[in-house]
């Protein structure tokens, strides 16, 4: 008795220390298996391991047990003695047969009489094992399989187990073994009087200050610097723009022009004419010249060197064409007087055009109202034709309805006859399936059979393995290595060498790398800074072309002005007068349709507002018409004069 009580104490203590939530079930057996290896006998571990690993395995079927003995008849009992009743349950329904009963006896007496009797009373109950534990175990297994191997084992154990319980009853409480336990005897503490410290007296708290506010800047009250520095670039630059433009005037084009040698008399009228002709710019008095600290241009690199390239090649063009005239070339003055003839008749022959086309969309609109009246005509005739094709219509799909109908009641009749039929067809359907399902269930009966006989062999051999695994473990093993970082492996392959030897090397190839890397970054320094010189250099050549090329677009659109101004008004085509002809017999033949309609009494003043609506929309068109040819007229003639004073002052 001795012997099973100490195995199911250890059992109970190792239940205890299971926690489901958190511990792996296989591991947990490995680690009690490793500490209660060395302090029992093969036997006794052998035993604890067993029903260990079945309490765990079986967990879900013991805790229904164990919980509903605890909410009705154990409501007295301790919970520290679940583990207890747990493994009681365990070894009543799993190894009852493979025990025996003697030994299973041996077992009980070996544990408290009153709280054995008072569970193996609730379980052996032959109404809660019929009812409410087959039901919860059924949830879990198959109903099958938990009658044939463990409702009807327990149900024929009953009787014996009864018989146990009243022998168990019986014994008086002399017999029964009592475990000693020795009581703790208290030990007396003194106590701890400490005298009271003193109370500290309370420092008042500090009077909050308001910090003190930031003064408002000066520079709130003062100009900004970067207003006076815009002042100072516009003011620059209007200067050299004035400069430049007066230097432009009175040197443009000196050495294509060959002069004859004149007394000087003639020199100074020539030059008092000259002066009186061209509208001079007065020079500014106190002119400084400054170079500025900020560029006004705002481009990236490359936006900067493809305007700067740009600019060089248009100096290119500008002095090559110098060069061509200093050797003698023609000039383009014929060319251009050509050019400017056949752009006028090409503006006359646009104004003649879009005059035709205004014509021509007149004429159209006239059309238009014709057609869409004879269509009206034709729409009336079809509309009658399409209301009598819709009565004949509407008279088919009355038949055909009918038809229809006694077609669905036809089709009515035969489906009701067939849904008899179907219903027969169904029973036997359901019977065929009814003994598909009870084959299948012993089947998969037959497959969980062998596979529980499976998994227990595979348990067996798994714990074979894990002692194996910790008798290898057990062996003692050298673990230290001697290792020498000054010789060489000697594995024959070549350029082989020590660890030291490789260090060394691999400190030499940093330091070499770093003295490339700084090389490299000097290098790559040096061409920054020169192509920051070479951006700056090309900023400054495109500020001044671009102030050139300002000046240019002034002068041309003066000459663009002078042209608009001298242009003349555009000439009378022969079509525009034919087109209007046209227009003019369209609209007499679409008064004379008109006329009869507006003798009839309830359409009269509808036809009058939309004539007159029509009249008022030509008037508008032909003015804003007119507006556009006189501003045309005025561009034209603002253009010419423009080139005639760019002519003027190349001439000069």
């Amino acid at each position: 008795m001795a012997y099973y009580e100490k195995c199911i104490e250890t059992v109970i203590e190792q239940l205890d220390k299971f926690k489901p939530e958190k511990d792996n079930p296989e591991q947990f057996l490995e680690s009690v298996f490793t500490s209660l290896q060395q302090t029992l006998s093969p036997q006794k571990l052998g035993f604890v391991l067993e029903v260990l690993s079945g309490c765990l395995e079986y967990h879900k079927l013991l805790t229904i047990v164990v919980d509903a003995f605890y909410a009705r008849e154990g409501r007295l009992c301790l919970w520290s003695d679940y583990s207890l009743f747990e493994v009681i349950c365990y070894l009543a329904t799993f190894q009852l047969g493979e025990l025996g009963f003697q030994l299973f006896c041996s077992i009980i007496k070996s544990q408290p009489v009153g709280k054995i009797c008072k569970f193996l009373r609730f379980f052996f109950n032959p109404l809660h094992l019929c009812s409410w534990i087959k039901d919860e175990w059924s949830l879990i297994y198959e109903t099958a399989h938990v009658m044939e191997n463990w409702i009807d084992p327990l149900m024929r154990w009953e009787p014996e187990i009864q018989e146990l319980i009243k022998q168990l009853e019986g014994v008086p409480t002399d017999q029964i073994p009592v475990v000693k336990t020795k009581a703790k005897v208290t030990v007396p503490k003194e106590f701890n009087l400490t005298v009271p410290r003193p109370r500290a007296i309370t420092m008042p708290e500090p009077v909050p200050t308001m910090a003190k506010p930031r003064p408002v800047p000066k520079s709130t009250y003062q100009e900004p610097k970067e207003q006076k520095l815009l002042q100072m670039i516009k003011t620059y630059n209007r200067r050299t723009a004035e400069e430049l433009l007066l230097k432009a005037n009175m040197e443009e084009l000196r050495c294509a022009m060959p002069r004859v040698q004149r007394e000087p008399q003639a020199q100074d009228t020539e030059k008092q004419l000259w002066h009186q002709s061209v509208p001079r710019i007065h020079r500014t008095p106190n002119l400084t010249f400054y170079k500025p600290n900020n560029v006004p241009v705002k481009l990236n690199t490359a936006a900067i060197l493809r305007e700067g390239a740009l600019y060089q090649r248009q100096v290119e063009k500008e002095l090559q064409r110098v060069d061509k005239l200093v050797d003698g070339a023609g000039d383009f003055s014929v060319f251009l007087e050509w050019q400017k003839k056949m752009q006028a008749k090409d503006l006359e022959e646009q104004l003649a055009a879009g005059e035709c086309r205004r014509l021509q969309g007149k004429l159209s609109h006239e059309e238009a109202i014709l057609a869409r009246k004879t269509l009206m005509q034709e729409n009336k005739q079809k509309a009658d034709r399409q209301k009598e094709e819709s009565a004949e219509l509407m008279l088919r799909c009355a038949e055909r309805r009918l038809q229809e109908e006694k077609a669905m009641k036809e089709l009515v009749e035969q489906v009701t006859e067939a849904q008899k039929n179907v219903r027969i067809v169904q029973m036997k359907l359901v019977k065929g399936r009814q003994q598909i399902v009870q084959e299948v269930i012993e089947e998969s009966r037959e497959l969980l059979q062998r596979s529980a006989k499976e998994a227990k062999e595979e348990q067996k051999q798994r714990c074979e393995l894990i002692a194996q695994l910790r008798a290898l473990e057990t062996q003692p093993t050298r673990k230290e290595k001697l290792v020498d970082l000054t010789q060489i492996p000697g594995y024959g392959l070549e350029g082989e060498m020590s660890v030291v030897e490789l260090r060394e090397r691999l400190a030499m190839l940093k330091e070499t790398q770093k003295r490339e890397q700084d090389e490299k970054r000097d290098q790559i320094i040096q061409g920054k800074r020169a192509k920051s010189q070479m951006i700056q250099n090309t900023v400054e050549q495109i500020s001044l072309c671009r102030a050139a090329m300002g000046r240019t677009a002034a002068l041309r659109w003066e000459e663009k002005k002078a042209q608009a101004t001298s242009l003349g008004t555009p000439s009378q085509d022969e079509r525009v007068l034919e087109l209007k002809r046209k227009m003019e017999e369209r609209a007499a033949e679409r008064r004379k349709q008109t006329a009869p309609q507006l003798v009839s009494p309830p359409r009269a003043p509808r036809l009058n507002l939309r004539s007159q609506e029509e009249v008022q929309h030509w008037l508008e068109l032909d003015q804003s018409r007119e507006r556009r040819l006189r501003a045309r007229q005025a561009a034209r003639r603002t253009c010419h004069a423009a080139t005639a004073a760019t002519r003027r002052l190349e001439a000069s």
